[in-house]
């Protein structure tokens, strides 16, 4: 399973040389494998700044956004979703560090697909796949397709 952190990565001041917080750092740890979580762009450009959290502007978005891939794949992270996996898990995050599985962001996206009105409902199919991801059960695919079409 999954985990993530977030940090804020201090630089020095140019002026004072005292630390100045200048980034969010999200790191993602995947059994051996550590790498930093990556905005996303490619899917929606909510914050090209960067991450941010602990509360529901741009920055939190754009974290929201590329945790829901990460943790649940691509076809996941739809507006609907994500603005709830932002209000829920992101925006009440404390300013200083933090840290969540993948089974809490599964658990929001699945709070969220229950109670969002989503573009198109997804299939039972699709829900238990979903469920087995959270369990472990599942490996993520490579290149994830959405099935179905709109409700």
């Amino acid at each position: 399973m999954k985990v993530y952190h977030g940090y804020r990565r201090q630089w020095p001041s140019s002026t004072s040389g005292e630390p100045t917080t200048r980034d969010c750092v999200v790191t993602v740890t995947d059994g051996e494998r550590r790498y930093e979580l990556p905005l996303r762009l490619d899917i929606a450009n909510k914050s090209p700044t960067g991450f941010e959290w602990g509360y529901g502007g741009s920055g939190p978005a754009q974290l929201a956004l590329a945790l829901v891939a990460d943790a649940c794949g691509d076809e996941y992270a739809d507006p609907p979703i994500f603005q709830r996996v932002k209000e829920w898990v992101v925006a009440p995050l404390p300013n200083d560090g933090w840290m969540l599985t993948q089974e809490q962001i599964t658990e929001a996206v699945q709070r969220a697909i229950r109670e969002a009105h989503w573009t198109r409902r997804l299939t039972d199919d699709e829900m238990e796949e979903l469920a087995m991801r959270e369990a472990g059960l599942l490996d993520r695919p490579d290149s994830p397709e959405p099935k179905g079409g709109d409700a």
